[in-house]
């Protein structure tokens, strides 16, 4: 017998709430990871490029182990493990919370921190070195030379890759699912087991992310042309 497409079925009534849900977790998840995880890379770069050595090697050593190891393995590591890794006070507040979604929230960051810091540090090697010797003649310190000189610029290089590891995480949050995140992916799974229109609902869901991954994309290059620019001049 031939399959019959029924597209209405998986976006309508019940089944088009469950992904309304999926894609709501799946933003929120994305953006607070983007946001934990452009913070942590800056701080990362910049640690790794001061002189007090203890430092480089704590930053060089984060960046080495969370770039090359998979991120799957990263996030049972962090489900898994994070009771006897983390402080107590820390893993009480967790349980409190949305234990599955915190978990996911913490791997893509770190793992996502470690990529995002290379393409800065590599954004501040294109800076020439006489702006930060300025910047300290001028009696600015190596924190402030950083945030008012030179990241500024560094940003405005890094912007192309910057979008692409964006993307890349929001693309890496439907891997969150097998810790029990009911994001976008985990809906569409619940959707084919219940109507066997697997097709359908991971073609609905595919759209959802190219959407959102096209918005992302837009959005960074429209605040690129729009204030990183009016900035430079």
């Amino acid at each position: 017998m031939a399959y019959t497409f029924d597209f209405g079925q998986v976006v309508s009534g019940e089944y088009g709430q469950w992904l309304v849900s999926g894609l709501v977790t799946t933003l929120k998840i994305s953006s607070l990871s983007i946001v934990l995880s452009l913070g942590l890379g800056t701080l990362v770069a910049v640690l790794r490029l001061s002189k007090v050595r203890p430092l480089v090697w704590i930053s060089a050593g984060f960046t080495e182990f969370f770039r090359n190891t998979p991120l799957l393995v990263q996030i049972f590591f962090w489900y898994f493990g994070s009771y006897s890794i983390l402080p107590n006070f820390v893993n009480e507040w967790l349980y409190k919370q949305d234990f599955e979604f915190a978990c996911g929230v913490i791997a893509l960051t770190v793992y996502t921190a470690a990529f995002i810091a290379e393409e800065i540090r590599s954004g501040i090697f294109s800076i020439p070195k006489n702006q930060l010797e300025a910047s300290r003649a001028c009696g600015l310190s190596f924190v402030q030379a950083m945030g008012y000189v030179i990241l500024p610029q560094a940003f405005r290089v890094i912007i192309p890759p910057l979008i692409s590891q964006f993307l890349n995480l929001i693309k890496n949050s439907s891997l969150v699912m097998t810790i029990g995140v009911m994001d976008l992916t985990y809906m569409a799974r619940q959707i084919e087991a219940h109507t066997f229109h697997g097709f359908e609902a991971f073609t609905v869901s595919t759209c959802m992310y190219l959407a959102i991954s096209l918005t992302v994309s837009l959005g960074v290059n429209i605040y690129n042309r729009r204030v990183l620019h009016v900035r430079s001049r």
